[in-house]
């Protein structure tokens, strides 16, 4: 037997038969319009058919009802026919590449927000405010539990005239479902509260409806959790009595599992679990409620490798492996697989930049492959270029990897000049600290990559303009990065001498200090891991922020993690104040704190001051060779923007010369590879 044969066997429920193990379960893609289906949803779930998986779930979290508002997630609207013919093209997209696809439909209850669109009324069983959303709601009426439960009926009839093969119905989450089940926000005394059957009640109708419309032949799930790890509401024992009786019912064919509940923004961080979790951390909760019941069983919280679906599957904890984040980063992993290329697939780290962006309401995108999401418009596969050209690329970071990939890609003569001994740049630092590590897989990829295509890297090379020139390059890329800034946060009149950045510490340029202030302006990663790390060495830290908390950008999945760890080390958090000086008093330095509001001044004497504020391009060689290039640097923004070739250029010059990365601006990883990919992609 193979190492991956389990994964390829094919199973059937109902009247579809899923090609593979293999699936990506439902999650929000902001990839909607005004609630409908898009070209651009149907795009990104066909790459993934396309790539091989057995089943994709579009539309997470799609309503069924006028009172449960999709624009806030920008996901699909499911209440009217007007849904039907998009989504038929997504089917008819997915189903061209031989894979299944399902949709995930929910009333949200008081899991939202009212104060917008039709600015609703939110309702849940007994009215109780949802703590993560912060949302007040009306106590639902018999009235409205019956116009719910026909409203899920229609809903499930629209997906099977559009085409698609099943239904997931989320009862996980703090959705309406599960709300009726939990003895947290159920509290009523009629028919649909108070003992087990009656809060099982408007979950069981809701099915009893979907298959008077859809009918008995039609495939149709539900998501649920499997604990919810939350004082007094329902564990183990109790989800899986209730997996048992709605699997006893007959109303449903399969059953998504997930570990923990979500109303609670700590407990929400567990939901989409990121690098600091281990893999695969509640795969016994599946497993447990396989072994209570007869139909197959989905389950997907960081399972990222086929190395590992295989072992989930031959071991028998679930029927189907789901592998979501791990598709948003590779949506070509299981041909990979299948063909024997296993090293090639761009393996997710779990940074969750896909689900931060999304519950910040903007498109999913990937920290790491900048494809996804674009695949109307950029390349997961490339064709040769019609002439090979020399390209040298200065700065072996992200962006300058990714040039050098899709440069490669393209058949051309590449060149990748890198003054350090290693490949990475910046990641090298973020991967020190704890927790982070797995960031390295990003660099481990794209230089696996640059290695298969046969790229010239050159270490311990400067990119100067001698170097350059001697090359005698068609086009020349600089992805030189930028450097830590100590320049421009509002106030501060102090000598930079007195004070460290973040950047110094993990090179090990600065030894920590016993007694640390950090003061953190951008709110994003570096702040924070910088403490974890000198809190696990035994320092004494207190993180400070001019932001209204410590931590502010991280993401929603990420930032709950760093609370817990940093608070658990016993970091100090100090928010609304910026760093005004630091001067020196015997053999301390004593940090001077202005609050941002009442200007009021206070004083911290400490070992080390360290402060996290960015960096700034490192732009000169870019300077030092613009007037001797054919575009004098120049990007065509709009050529840029359409994803269309470069023009060519108007001056006489020597080559062409772009900037990509943090050499233009500081952004991100995603922002860096992005550039590169959408600016080589047509060399």
């Amino acid at each position: 037997m193979g190492q991956f044969d389990k994964i390829f066997e094919p199973l059937t429920i109902k009247q579809v038969t899923i090609r593979n193990r293999i699936v990506s379960t439902s999650h929000s893609e902001v990839y909607a319009k005004d609630g409908m289906a898009t070209d651009r949803l149907a795009a990104y779930h066909a790459e993934k058919a396309k790539g091989g998986i057995g089943m994709t779930m579009c539309g997470g979290s799609s309503s069924v009802s006028i009172d449960s508002p999709t624009g806030w997630w920008n996901s699909l609207n499911v209440a009217t026919d007007d849904i039907i013919p998009g989504l038929s093209k997504v089917a008819d997209a997915v189903h061209h590449h031989g894979a299944a696809l399902t949709i995930q439909l929910t009333h949200m209850g008081r899991r939202s927000r009212w104060d917008g669109f039709d600015w609703p009324n939110l309702m849940s069983p007994s009215g109780l405010r949802e703590p993560v959303h912060r949302a007040n709601c009306k106590t639902m009426e018999v009235e409205d539990i019956e116009r719910i439960i026909g409203e899920f009926g229609q809903a499930a009839r629209r997906v099977r005239e559009a085409g698609l093969d099943g239904i997931e119905v989320s009862a996980a989450h703090q959705h309406l479902v599960d709300q009726f089940w939990s003895p947290l926000t159920n509290l009523r005394e009629d028919d649909y509260g108070g003992s087990f059957e009656n809060r099982m009640r408007f979950g069981i109708e809701v099915f009893k409806a979907m298959r008077r419309t859809a009918g008995d032949d039609y495939m149709i799930g539900m998501r649920m959790c499997g604990d919810e790890f939350h004082e007094g509401a329902m564990d183990q024992q109790e989800m899986l009595r209730i997996a048992r009786y709605y699997a006893d019912s007959g109303l449903i064919d399969f059953i998504s599992v997930i570990g923990s509940g979500a109303d609670t923004n700590a407990l929400s961080a567990n939901l989409v679990p990121n690098m600091a979790y281990p893999p695969a951390p509640f795969l016994h909760l599946a497993s447990g409620i396989k072994a209570e019941v007869d139909i197959p069983i989905i389950h997907a919280q960081n399972i990222k490798d086929p190395v590992s679906a295989a072992r989930i599957l031959e071991e028998g904890h679930v029927d189907l492996v789901g592998m979501t984040r791990a598709h948003i980063a590779d949506p070509h992993l299981v041909n990979k697989t299948r063909e024997g290329r296993v090293d090639q697939i761009r393996l997710c780290v779990g940074a969750n930049y896909c689900i931060n962006r999304m519950y910040s309401g903007l498109d999913v995108a990937c920290a790491q492959n900048a494809a996804v999401g674009r695949e109307a418009t950029m390349p997961n596969k490339f064709e040769k270029a019609a002439e090979r050209k020399r390209v040298v690329i200065v700065g072996g970071g992200p962006g300058g990897m990714e040039a050098a990939r899709v440069c490669g890609e393209r058949g051309h003569d590449v060149i990748l000049l890198e003054r350090s001994d290693a490949l990475g740049g910046q990641i090298n630092l973020a991967s020190k600290a704890p927790a982070r590590d797995q960031m390295t897989q990003i660099v481990r990829w794209l230089a696996m990559e640059l290695d298969r295509l046969s790229v010239d890297i050159r270490f311990h090379t400067e990119g100067n303009e001698e170097t350059i020139n001697a090359l005698q390059p068609d086009i020349v890329v600089l992805a030189t990065g930028a450097k830590p800034s100590l320049d421009g946060f509002a106030g501060w009149q102090g000598d930079p001498g007195r004070v460290v950045t973040t950047h110094e510490i993990f090179t090990g340029q600065a030894t920590p200090g016993s007694n640390v202030l950090i003061y953190d302006v951008m709110g994003t990663h570096a702040g924070a891991t910088c403490a974890d790390y000198l809190a696990g060495r035994g320092s004494l830290v207190e993180i400070v922020t001019p932001d209204m908390s410590v931590g502010e950008d991280l993401g929603g999945t990420v930032r709950p993690v760093y609370n817990k760890r940093l608070l658990e080390q016993e970091v100090i958090f100090t928010s609304n104040f910026g760093l005004r000086d630091v001067y020196t008093e015997d053999d301390k330095l004593v940090a001077v704190l202005r609050n941002e509001y009442t200007g009021q001044e206070e004083e911290r004497v400490v070992d080390q001051v360290i402060v996290e504020n960015g960096v700034t391009p490192d732009e000169g060689l870019y300077y030092r060779l613009k007037d001797r290039s054919r575009n004098h640097g120049q990007v065509d923004l709009k050529a840029l923007f359409a994803a269309q070739p470069q023009p060519q250029p108007e001056y006489d010059g020597d080559y062409l010369l772009y900037r990509v990365g943090d050499c233009v601006s500081a952004r991100d990883i995603h922002a860096a590879i992005y550039d590169s990919l959408r600016l080589c992609k047509d060399f």
